[in-house]
């Protein structure tokens, strides 16, 4: 059986609560009734309109939706800062026993084995993220190289498939690390 942390069930408690309350409050919106009398009297529906009351629960439970489900969404765990200024996420950042440094050194130690049966584009971007120890926001690669985006992604679409580099989805975007 799962377990899932109280959070989490707060959350989902909160947005399911939420949703309940926009759906009740948009049903039984209050109509705008005009009566005209010329000879006869017809009735109709211009508009519907909300109290007051109805309007702050509306507004409060829109709050509470979209905080819980950003909640659940997110993972928890804020972006750690690089030495450049970039947002790196800390689950894929470098680890304090040593182990990427190990990792790093190895792949540094390998680079002239591995360059030999690289295409230039994949050596150029290789090297980069290499340089850069090892983790690089893509976006930066594309910055650093004069590459286009498009030659970058193939470039590290053939890496991948090589089992040089990975690519992890971060935000709107993705950082790449040597494997």
């Amino acid at each position: 059986m799962t377990r899932f942390p109280r959070s989490e069930l707060l959350a989902a408690g909160t947005l399911v609560t939420a949703t309940a309350i926009l759906v009740a409050q948009f049903m039984t919106a209050t109509p705008t009734v005009v009566a005209v009398a010329d000879g006869s009297t017809r009735l109709g529906t211009v508009s519907w309109q909300f109290p007051l009351r109805d309007t702050v629960s509306i507004t409060l439970a829109a709050v509470g939706a979209g905080a819980s489900a950003t909640a659940l969404l997110s993972d928890g765990s804020p972006p750690a800062p690089t030495a450049d200024g970039e947002q790196v996420d800390s689950s894929v950042g470098q680890s304090t026993d040593g182990s990427s440094n190990e990792l790093l050194q190895a792949r540094r130690n390998e680079w002239e084995s591995v360059s030999e049966r690289l295409t230039d584009n994949e050596e150029v971007v290789y090297r980069t993220v290499l340089t850069a120890d090892g983790v690089l926001p893509q976006s930066e690669i594309v910055e650093r190289t004069d590459l286009s985006k498009a030659t970058v992604s193939r470039t590290l679409d053939s890496l991948e498939t090589r089992e040089l580099v990975e690519r992890k989805r971060r935000g709107m975007g993705n950082v790449v690390l040597l494997t």
